[in-house]
């Protein structure tokens, strides 16, 4: 019994979050009211409190629920022995642009968090937690790159931490262009294009594509 109560409980916390999903993208985050969810969920307003301390508390669940699987991917890189760390570093780039790109749920979650949120009041917590993963992103992404520059004997052309950043600027750069105008580009494919240059630009020889 208490473990078909706590699989119950997990299945409202996910209705839950596909209903904020779906009311956050019809009103924008900051004219959408617990009760809205509530309601587009069908549960009562008080199972949300269960789950949730508040509005940005869901949000940030949300957030999560679509920007972790890109940390851990990034994570993952240098852990088995024999990869060579800038194709990997490659691939973990191009795993968040393509869940991006074929994912309806993950595209949405980030055309919410680009286009319909205002970091303010309620929801300054959810933007010091979006400006930590994206600088625990730069982190990951200058190991990456200084693990690279080691495997391959490169010298990076600029600090390895400058170098870090503007790869991170120009994955959200490209994320966000192309959250605004869908079918403008093939984001996938000018993601890659743009890696490739990016890294050979600090002076890498050109990775293979993966």
């Amino acid at each position: 019994m208490a473990r078909r109560t706590k699989q119950e409980a997990q299945a409202t916390r996910q209705q839950l979050l596909e209903a904020a999903i779906r009311v956050f993208a019809e009103k924008g985050v900051s004219r959408t009211s617990l009760q809205d969810i509530a309601q587009r969920a069908g549960v009562s307003r008080g199972a949300i409190y269960w789950h949730f301390a508040n509005k940005a508390d869901l949000f940030d669940a949300m957030m999560e629920s679509a920007v972790l699987p890109m940390e851990q991917a990034l994570q993952q890189i240098g852990h088995v022995a024999g990869q060579d760390p800038l194709h990997e570093l490659e691939g973990a780039l191009l795993f968040s642009m393509r869940s991006i790109a074929s994912d309806p749920r993950i595209r949405a979650i980030f055309e919410i968090a680009t286009l319909k949120v205002e970091y303010v009041d309620e929801l300054l917590t959810v933007k010091a937690r979006y400006a930590a993963s994206c600088a625990d992103a730069t982190r990951e992404i200058k190991r990456s790159l200084q693990d690279a520059s080691t495997h391959h004997g490169v010298l990076l052309r600029v600090p390895v931490a400058v170098a870090a950043q503007g790869l991170q600027a120009m994955m959200t750069g490209l994320v966000h262009t192309w959250i605004l105008a869908p079918d403008s580009y093939a984001l996938v494919e000018v993601s890659q294009a743009a890696i490739h240059s990016y890294l050979l630009g600090l002076g890498f020889v050109r990775p293979d594509s993966i």
